[in-house]
């Protein structure tokens, strides 16, 4: 005979136990009141939730963590159904925008029940924040949008760049051709602006296209030294002391390289525009707290209070001929690096410092020997 073993037998002051506890440590907030709405029940979330312990709620009126309207609605609900044992929210879910401690609301999404116990009834409400999901869901909703809209505008800038490319070509071969002053002035103008729109047709498709990284772990200081190389020579045709101040340990990043890279060309480039005087120029990078930080400052004519909260604004611009988007599309492309940030700080007269804070990462070779001794 097969003999069967019985499971383990809880009292009942044990299984209210478990529940008690089940009920404290859920990421769900519950409040449970009575029929004299008094709050009987506020677990661990609901003190997190709400901003409130529960010893400042437990036998106080919920009308304490509520509005004053939404308060009178509530206790006109629990007793309408004490009267009647007719339903409304009860076994639903409702989603609507609760109150925090010391202002403020939160998007909720909120699920009644009702108990009676010992002849008495007792009123549950399981609350879940919403505030995560709401930002996932704007985060992907504009996702969507971009997508959409950098489809369109491929379309649209691929269907313009071809005759633009033509008038341009043309207008270049009537300059070389032409043995009138004047004229000559105008084609100027027109190869000018034909030249101006291919850099924000360029600008319009790089801004609207959804970012699409290739990462890869690469030593800061190396790779800023590459870049440095790069602006070397104009810096010194303009009178422009270029520093290129790094720690001496390496320290190492996971980025797109590419990409990077024409974010830190753009800000050298604008900074070298602004210094029209000449003046000191640093490249400087550092790490602190676990994160690396590369700052661009500059000592050019600085930017306006008034401006510096625009400046990352698609279209906005104080260049005579820029398009407004090289600092956008920057931005777009640090904010996509998770943990990353792209900050500026600026005097006017005194100069600008944008600033670039990425997470630190161990050496590829590190990793590659972990992955060894744990194999």
């Amino acid at each position: 005979m097969k003999s069967t073993k019985a499971g383990p037998h809880h009292s009942q002051d044990e299984e209210l136990s478990i529940l008690r506890s089940a009920v404290d440590n859920t990421n769900e907030a519950f409040v449970t009141i009575d029929e004299n709405h008094e709050v009987v029940l506020f677990n661990r979330a609901a003190e997190k939730t709400f901003g409130y312990s529960r010893e400042e709620v437990i036998g106080k009126d919920l009308s304490l963590i509520m509005t004053p309207g939404c308060s009178q609605d509530h206790r006109s609900a629990v007793q309408n159904y004490i009267r009647t044992r007719r339903p409304k929210r009860i076994g639903h879910d409702t989603e609507l925008s609760a109150p925090k401690r010391g202002g403020g609301t939160f998007p909720a999404n909120i699920s009644f029940s009702v108990a009676e116990v010992g002849g008495r009834l007792y009123f549950t409400a399981i609350i879940s924040d919403l505030t995560e999901k709401k930002i996932l869901q704007k985060q992907v909703e504009k996702s969507e949008r971009l997508a959409a809209l950098g489809q369109f505008v491929a379309e649209i800038t691929h269907e313009i760049k071809n005759p633009l490319m033509i008038i341009g070509g043309f207008a270049n071969q009537l300059l070389r051709n032409s043995s009138d002053d004047n004229a000559a002035s105008k084609l100027k103008v027109i190869c000018g602006e034909v030249l101006r729109l291919e850099r924000l047709l360029n600008d319009l498709k790089e801004f609207y296209q959804p970012v699409k990284l290739v990462l890869e772990k690469f030593e800061i200081g190396s790779f800023l030294s590459d870049i440095k190389s790069l602006v070397d020579e104009e810096c010194r045709t303009k009178g422009i002391n270029i520093e290129l101040n790094i720690d001496k340990i390496p320290f190492f990043i996971e980025a797109d390289r590419d990409k990077l890279k024409q974010v830190i060309l753009n800000l050298l480039k604008n900074a070298i525009e602004a210094m029209q005087n000449g003046g000191k120029l640093q490249i400087h990078s550092t790490k602190d707290n676990g994160l690396i930080e590369i700052s661009i400052a500059d000592e050019g004519c600085g930017i306006e209070e008034c401006d510096r909260e625009r400046i990352f604004s698609p279209f906005f611009t104080t260049k005579k001929n820029g398009t407004g988007l090289g600092l956008s599309i920057s931005k777009g492309i640090i904010d996509s690096h998770a943990g990353s940030a792209f900050s500026v700080t600026s005097e006017v007269g005194k100069g600008s410092i944008f600033k670039i804070t990425m997470p630190a990462v161990k050496p590829p070779d590190e990793d590659k020997v972990k992955s060894n001794e744990t194999d």
